[in-house]
């Protein structure tokens, strides 16, 4: 008997719609249209700079598909920086990892990028899911394994 199972693809923010939201770049385009509005980016982190009250993690941004995991396969959509309460340990949230997060748009600050300003969303967390290390290696692709054993008793 063969058995087929296929897994649905579950958001990791379940009160999040899986719709098309504002991205980074609409909001670096416009910040103040968008204060305040609710969204859920992802991305790779490029860097962690821990301030005196919150912390701020810098993120090159990547289109979400419905599981709210960050599509590697297409070019990045912007940058954005995520606003963390407190102090986060920056071995948490090493270069290089990949994030979803939801929260609420709380402006933006430009930075620069070798002889560019370039305007950041600031996105003010509300939850962030970090991916496991072996993003996207090992996660989002349909796999499927069959195998034929034998005994003898």
């Amino acid at each position: 008997m063969f058995t087929l199972l296929e897994g649905c693809a579950t958001p990791v923010f379940k009160d999040m719609p899986t719709t098309t939201m504002s991205s980074p770049l609409d909001v670096a385009a416009a910040p103040e249209r968008y204060h305040d509005a609710a969204v859920v980016w992802g991305g790779r982190v490029i860097a962690v700079h821990n301030l005196a009250d919150t912390t701020q993690v810098e993120v090159v941004a990547h289109l979400l598909d419905a599981a709210q995991r960050p599509d590697t396969s297409v070019p990045s959509i912007g940058r954005f920086v995520v606003v963390l309460p407190g102090y986060v340990e920056s071995m948490d949230y090493p270069a290089g990892r990949w994030l979803s997060v939801r929260g609420h748009v709380g402006g933006s600050e430009v930075h620069r990028i070798d002889e560019r300003d370039v305007v950041y969303p600031l996105l003010l967390s509300d939850d962030v899911h970090l991916w496991p290390a072996s993003f996207p290696y090992e996660h989002g692709k349909f796999t499927f394994a069959f195998g034929i054993g034998m005994g003898i008793h």
